[in-house]
């Protein structure tokens, strides 16, 4: 939801991949692309200094005007299958990380003003974090995520790996007060430091039984877990 309107990404032809809605009678305010859609939701996000729409469609990242949807910016991405499902993540006040899975890699692109529009440039682009559907998390400059399914580190500046150990399948990771948090796609929970030094896990219990893909959310110091069988919730406020 932007302002008055609820921005929806139903892809396709005809300048009508990325939809806004007047949200109280749904009546059609602006269309605009053409693009296939991907899996990562929407963003609202403040680049370069300027209010955005952040999209990412099965074949670029792209920058819009919440108004009217015309296109910022835009980076090139296309990966196995068109899928791209982790979310970008914005890592500095004119940077954007973004990863996808099947072999294709991560990046930091950057963004400058050119008139109305920017001018992008590629600060680092590797295949050392390969996010397949799960998003990395930052924390002081660092990114944490699941390369395919192994825990990794990377330097955000630079995209230098830090360190890359802890098998956890196609899972999820949260950061919480300098923690890792990370549910297993066979429905364990794992807690990992989150430093550079080196992978350092903290604990690990089983939390649910059955494949685990859903992302786990936490509320007042409640952990919620859910699969397609089961959820669960776990006390982790300190005592």
């Amino acid at each position: 939801i932007v302002d008055e309107t609820v921005i929806v990404l139903p892809g396709g032809p005809s300048g009508r991949s990325v939809v806004a809605y007047d949200r109280r009678t749904g009546a059609r305010v602006w269309s605009a692309l053409d693009d296939k859609a991907a899996y990562a939701s929407p963003m609202l996000v403040t680049l370069g200094g300027v209010r955005q729409l952040l999209v990412m469609s099965a074949t670029r990242l792209i920058g819009l005007t919440p108004d009217r949807g015309e296109v910022l910016w835009d980076y090139p991405w296309t990966t196995q299958y068109d899928v791209n499902a982790a979310q970008p993540m914005v890592v500095g006040e004119n940077r954007v990380f973004i990863s996808s899975g099947y072999g294709t890699g991560a990046a930091v692109v950057e963004l400058s003003p050119s008139g109305a529009r920017f001018t992008v440039r590629e600060v680092w682009r590797n295949n050392r974090m390969k996010n397949q559907f799960t998003s990395s998390v930052l924390d002081a400059g660092f990114v944490y995520g699941l390369d395919e399914s192994i825990l990794a580190c990377v330097d955000v500046a630079t995209g230098d790996l830090e360190w890359k150990g802890g098998r956890y399948g196609y899972g999820q990771v949260m950061l919480a007060s300098g923690r890792l948090i990370v549910l297993t796609e066979d429905g364990d929970l794992v807690l990992v430091r989150a430093t550079p030094e080196r992978h350092d896990e903290l604990a690990r219990f089983h939390a649910l039984d059955g494949k685990t893909w859903n992302h786990p959310a936490m509320a007042d110091g409640v952990l919620l877990v859910r699969n397609l069988n089961q959820m669960a919730a776990f006390v982790l406020r300190v005592r």
